[in-house]
């Protein structure tokens, strides 16, 4: 098999709403050339900043999002010389303990890997169109938005014009 010939035969930049299939990730990027194969599940956390969380809520500009999601897989496979990568984010309700994101890379060796995962996962944060809702036990709602991207959900081109901001 060719180097990322795995990842690339199918859909490498997913928004889904069902569990993601971490399983299928780490096989989607398998390769025989690899010496590092590489699965990162981010997951609902039950504590944030002391709060009790009851879950988590996802929505996205889900075009937006998708093209953003494989541009940045595509530039991790280039920037890292990996031999294949898969995103994958959670929209909708994700309870305490349940994947909101997965990322699997492969690589010849585990630091393009890891670095591959960490970088992808930061900018996924900072520049993915996807928005989360924070909702406590006790009822509260706190919004997050990635960076540069304005509650009102106007682009980050926009904002910077003055076009709505935080």
């Amino acid at each position: 098999m060719e180097p990322g010939q795995a990842a690339e035969a199918a859909d490498a930049a997913l928004l889904i709403w069902e569990p993601i299939d971490s399983a299928r990730l780490l096989a989607a990027v398998a390769d025989s050339a690899a010496g590092a194969n590489l699965l990162f599940v981010g997951t609902t956390r039950g504590l944030t900043a002391g709060l009790l969380t009851r879950q988590l809520t996802y929505e996205a500009h889900e075009p937006l999002a998708r093209a953003v999601l494989k541009r940045l897989r595509d530039e991790a496979v280039s920037r890292f010389g990996l031999s294949a990568c898969m995103v994958s984010h959670r929209l909708g309700a994700v309870d305490v303990g349940v994947a909101s994101v997965a990322i699997a890379t492969s690589a010849p060796h585990r630091r393009e890997a890891f670095a591959a995962a960490e970088w992808l996962m930061e900018r996924i944060k900072s520049e993915v169109p996807i928005w989360k809702c924070e909702e406590g036990v006790d009822g509260s709602r706190d919004w997050i938005h990635p960076g540069g991207w304005p509650a009102d959900g106007t682009t980050a081109e926009a904002a910077s014009r003055g076009g709505g901001g935080d």
